[in-house]
């Protein structure tokens, strides 16, 4: 799948996180094609676990540990098995 967005100011996308628990992802093998802030773009592939359900994909510009402030954005994942 693919991921796209931009950073609102913030200098670059750094990270992509999926779910609640990095345990169990719902997205696997993440990889940040083009980091720009005015036009990011993150492929990744759907875990084969994954059924109906929902979850946050998170994603960070700020280049700080986790995921958080105002270089944060969230959308949700909805998948139907």
């Amino acid at each position: 799948m693919t991921i796209t967005g931009h950073c609102g100011g913030a200098k670059a996308l750094k990270a992509v996180v999926t779910g609640l628990d990095t345990k169990h992802s719902m997205l696997q093998n993440v990889r940040i094609i083009e980091d720009n802030p005015k036009g990011f773009v993150a492929k990744a592939t759907l875990s084969p676990e994954v059924g109906y359900g929902v979850s946050p994909v998170l994603v960070n510009c700020a280049g700080e540990k986790g995921v958080s402030g105002p270089e944060a954005g969230v959308t949700l994942l909805v998948t139907q098995g």
